[in-house]
């Protein structure tokens, strides 16, 4: 089985050039003000040219509003819509309509309900993500927290849609991951950074390389 990896947040060339050379399939651009991975559409559309065909950038929105999707839409050029708020499945099924490019709505798991959640979506997004869910009481952002949820509630399952492993991944722990689950798409954020929002290009290399040795 051939695992491919998104490297989510992206902020500058370096970490960018890092994930293209080292094999990501997938670039994923922030736009969630609260998160220091954020970008500003202008910096995303820039890194975006530097995006080779092949490779396929991602941004990444939360319960966002028509005007602020249509806003950054407009000036970088994406192959994927991640949504990772708590967009209903009719909202996901708008914005599949609304720009005619595939949508992957995150899931996050904190228990085996939560995954009963994720078969509304099969008709209205392309692609699932399971990211974790934060403790209660825990006041933190939607993704890029490092918390790993528990990966046995995936074994065994299958879904009607494609889908990704997200939540605490790095380059050592993500074959056990992937063996555990069965995953064939694997999204890493805070697992290649050495200070939250900054990409290590070495880790991006490090996890790439764990990645592709699956």
């Amino acid at each position: 089985m051939t695992v491919q990896a998104k490297i989510c947040g992206i902020t500058g060339p370096d970490a960018l050039r890092a994930a293209v050379e080292g094999g990501a399939r997938w670039i994923g651009f922030v736009f969630y003000a609260p998160s220091p991975r954020s970008l500003a559409p202008a910096m995303a559309a820039e890194l975006a040219r530097l995006v080779p065909t092949g490779v396929r950038t991602v941004g990444l929105f939360v319960d966002p509003d028509d005007a602020f999707l249509e806003h950054v839409a407009g000036q970088v050029p994406f192959d994927l819509l991640q949504l990772h708020g708590s967009e209903s499945p009719q909202r996901v099924a708008a914005v599949r309509a609304a720009y005619g490019i595939p949508v992957m709505k995150a899931i996050k798991v904190g228990a085996p309900e939560d995954l009963e959640r994720a078969a509304a979506y099969a008709g209205a997004a392309d692609r699932l993500l399971f990211d974790s869910r934060p403790p209660a009481g825990v006041a933190t952002l939607p993704g890029g927290t490092g918390i790993a949820f528990d990966w046995t509630l995936l074994a065994g399952r299958s879904w009607p849609l494609p889908w990704m492993l997200s939540g605490g991944l790095d380059a050592d722990n993500v074959a056990e991951a992937v063996r555990v689950t069965g995953a064939d798409a694997v999204d890493v954020s805070s697992g290649v950074e050495d200070r939250p929002g900054h990409k290590n290009p070495a880790l991006v290399r490090a996890f790439l390389d764990a990645v592709r040795a699956l």
